[in-house]
């Protein structure tokens, strides 16, 4: 049984790189080979922790199409946005409620999870805000054995 923690994210500064693509063009192993080497460019870096970021249209769960386009972010959060790199941007997580789950392995039905099962039975409903993977020291790219935090924007109902 899935079971969050229900937190108040804070305004959250990141730098990095987007790319736009859908699940059936997924492109996240390009967008993080291309960011990594260039990380250490980053200036005002806050923590170690990398933002996996999936930044959705409003209408992108009404009808769900593995074919719609979202915009997906590899960053790093910052205390400013001075000296950023010359091939990366700024983006601002806005402040809201999130449902954080911790995960293990690199299984993604989890996600599936969230969705069906945990948030039609949760007093919360989906916001129209960025989703995110958090991935901390435990984080280890294609380990069974790697951890990360999935990050879900939700409202009171």
């Amino acid at each position: 049984m899935l079971k969050p923690t229900i937190v108040t994210l804070p305004e959250t500064q990141l730098v990095g790189k987007k790319r736009s693509m859908s699940l059936i063009d997924n492109q996240t192993q390009a967008l993080w080979q291309s960011f990594m080497p260039r990380r250490e460019l980053i200036t005002n870096r806050i923590g170690n922790d990398y933002y996996s970021v999936q930044n959705y249209n409003p209408d992108y769960f009404e009808h769900f199409n593995p074919s719609k386009t979202f915009e997906k972010w590899a960053a790093v959060a910052v205390n400013a946005f001075e000296k950023i790199p010359e091939d990366m941007e700024s983006f601002t997580l806005p402040t809201g409620l999130y449902a954080v789950f911790e995960h293990k392995g690199m299984d993604t039905a989890i996600f599936q999870q969230i969705f069906t099962e945990w948030l039609p039975k949760a007093p919360y409903i989906l916001d129209h805000r960025p989703h995110f993977e958090l991935l901390g020291e435990k984080y280890k790219n294609g380990d069974p054995n790697s951890e990360e935090q999935i990050w879900i924007p939700i409202r009171q109902q």
